[in-house]
């Protein structure tokens, strides 16, 4: 080999790594820090991009797609000192690549730490019976303190959840035993209160049975009320009728003769019957003059049978 190929084909080699080292393709959602001799140069968003060979170089390489980081369990003691361990996982995204490549070394070791010591304080101030109810309250007070310290990283903290949160065993028997307490507790309220139900409505049928039959003797006695003044009219009805009649029989021809032959009838049947059923008897002085007692009899019925003027 002569030297003039020996060098076409240095020559050729130095073209490939100067391109190697000048082309650079930048994928989507990514950014690339470019130093100029050691110095911030520029930021690389996505496409082709080309370099001052042996000047720039690509430093720093981000993806700007959001990132889920799990942060490990650690133990926190809460507002009554009862020691729980808490996991989680932080949702971040990085908005800045400079500040990401220049603020802090390792953004995402620095969140993570700073969410496992936020938490370790948010818990610190609540009761264990209110760390399973408000994980919104300190998931959302994780992200705002982790927000406001990654700021100058160039990160934003989307959000932050808790994984899980283990309990000791001794706090798990006791809750265990407070949950069937408070089960057995609501069984007996409910069986209470279907008893009581019970009672109300059987009183209420009852009462409304009451109201029924007493409604019903009500009526009845109204229907026999006025059955009974219906009758008794009738009765009256009938009777002025009748003496209606006897007095218009009196006023005809005979009628007054007919009277007085039916009362002397009548008067003698009469003291036949006190006869009978007596052994002594007191006798009126008139009832030698039958005629006499008649007659007298006669003479108030016209009397009353006469209009009053």
């Amino acid at each position: 080999m002569d030297i003039t190929t020996m060098i076409s084909l240095a020559f050729l080699v130095l073209v490939v790594i100067a391109v190697a080292k000048t082309a650079r393709i930048v994928p989507q959602r990514s950014a690339f820090i470019v130093e100029r001799l050691g110095k911030y140069a520029k930021t690389l968003e996505a496409g082709f991009h080309l370099l001052v060979p042996f000047v720039d170089r690509v430093s720093y390489k981000h993806t700007l797609k959001e990132e889920a980081i799990d942060v490990p369990s650690q133990a926190c003691v809460t507002k009554d000192n009862i020691q729980v361990v808490v996991n989680g996982v932080l949702y971040l995204q990085v908005v800045d690549a400079k500040l990401a490549s220049y603020g802090i070394n390792d953004y995402r070791y620095a969140a993570m730490q700073l969410a496992q010591t936020t938490l370790r304080s948010v818990v610190g101030k609540i009761e264990l019976d209110k760390t399973f109810e408000e994980r919104e309250t300190i998931n959302t007070q994780v992200v705002l303190a982790l927000d406001e310290a990654a700021k100058p990283w160039g990160v934003k903290v989307l959000r932050y959840e808790i994984a899980d949160i283990e309990l000791p065993a001794t706090i798990l028997d006791a809750l265990e035993k407070q949950m069937r307490a408070e089960r057995e507790r609501r069984a007996v309220v409910a069986q209470s209160e279907g008893e009581r139900e019970a009672k109300i409505n059987v009183s209420e049928g009852v009462k409304q049975e009451t109201i029924n039959l007493s409604e019903a003797d009500k009526q009845r006695q109204i229907n026999e009320a006025e059955g009974r003044a219906r009758e008794i009219q009738l009765i009256a009805e009938a009777t002025a009728e009748g003496l209606r009649r006897v007095a218009e029989a009196i006023n005809t021809e005979g009628g007054k003769e007919a009277v007085g032959l039916r009362v002397a009838e009548q008067y003698v049947r009469e003291f036949g019957k006190l006869a009978k059923t007596n052994n002594t008897m007191i006798l009126p002085a008139e009832l030698s003059n039958i005629g006499a007692a008649v007659a007298a009899i006669t003479k108030t019925m016209e009397s009353v049978k006469q209009p009053t003027l």
